[in-house]
């Protein structure tokens, strides 16, 4: 079976006015695709867990759509097809497909093979003692970058992709805050004390585009992570170019570097998001990789980062 599954608050509501495109292109190439926009998530998660498992799924949305949709799809064991249709789509430019046309996004992702990609997988602790399981596609971040999701979340609906993020960025700048984080990677001691950030990477970027670990690949059956010590507001600010130009790696208050596990731990709490989802405040989070554990379809020639 085959369904194609429309989130039509992606892109702040606007992805809804793609269902009559979406329905006439499907009638056109493909009768025998259902097309469905559910108003809730609940309903969207019945859906998805009522198909036949092996089903084919091509979402419609962004990297908040893919994550909330997540739990399902990896319990059904579905095979995922994107057209992206987000505020961020990192998802999308690790598997290629950031910029396609809608309709030849949609015709490749009905009909071309997958290639099977790691998930990461968080296991959080939130201040009132209650455990979470939130899997990922993109990233999982804790500390300043979560700040800035949660900020891009709630701001101008005018702006979209990275000056969203960006606007966001330096909006959180002026309330710049650094956690006391305790992190841990494959037993191994990393960091303790105050650092701005700790994220975990399964494409090379996040945040809408921003090349926040180069290197990362999302088949290679680990994460990648990206530590950032305690940095001024000027610091900050100052970093902010080298990041966006990717020169970030060389400084020696950021540390990159691949993993099987990770541990963090803050005994105050550090915000925390998912594929750019903001989750909550966590006390202590364990981040492992789940490789090979998705099928999803890629641009045609190109192996997923």
């Amino acid at each position: 079976m085959t369904l194609v599954l429309l989130n039509p608050h992606a892109q702040g509501g606007r992805a809804a006015r793609m269902r009559p495109a979406l329905h006439s292109w499907l009638q056109a190439h493909a009768p025998g695709v259902t097309l469905a926009a559910p108003n809730t998530l609940a309903e969207c998660l019945a859906l998805l867990r009522s198909l036949p498992s092996g089903s084919r799924v091509v979402a419609v949305g962004g990297d908040g759509t893919l994550n909330r949709w997540l739990p399902a799809v990896l319990e059904r064991q579905l095979t995922l097809g994107l057209v992206p249709m987000g505020s961020g789509n990192d998802s999308a430019r690790g598997l290629g497909l950031y910029g396609l046309p809608w309709a030849k996004a949609l015709a490749h992702a009905l009909t071309a093979a997958p290639q099977v990609v790691d998930t990461g997988h968080a296991r959080w602790t939130d201040m009132q003692g209650d455990e979470h399981h939130t899997p990922f596609l993109s990233s999982l971040t804790a500390g300043f970058d979560s700040a800035v999701g949660l900020r891009a979340l709630n701001g101008p609906r005018w702006l979209r992709g990275l000056p969203r993020y960006l606007w966001a960025t330096l909006s959180e700048l002026l309330h710049l805050k650094v956690w006391d984080l305790h992190v841990h990677s494959d037993g191994q001691w990393l960091h303790e004390g105050p650092a701005l950030f700790a994220s975990s990477l399964n494409t090379p970027t996040f945040g809408s585009g921003i090349p926040a670990v180069p290197q990362a690949r999302m088949d290679d059956g680990q994460l990648d992570l990206l530590l950032a010590g305690p940095f001024s507001r000027v610091g900050a600010l100052l970093m902010l170019p080298r990041l966006l130009m990717g020169w970030h790696l060389s400084h020696p208050r950021i540390d990159s570097r691949a993993f099987e596990t990770l541990t963090i731990a803050c005994a105050s709490g550090v915000p925390l998001a998912a594929d750019g989802e903001y989750l909550g405040v966590a006390r202590q989070v364990t981040v492992c990789n789940g490789p090979a554990s998705l099928p999803i379809v890629s641009h045609p020639g190109t192996r997923a980062r």
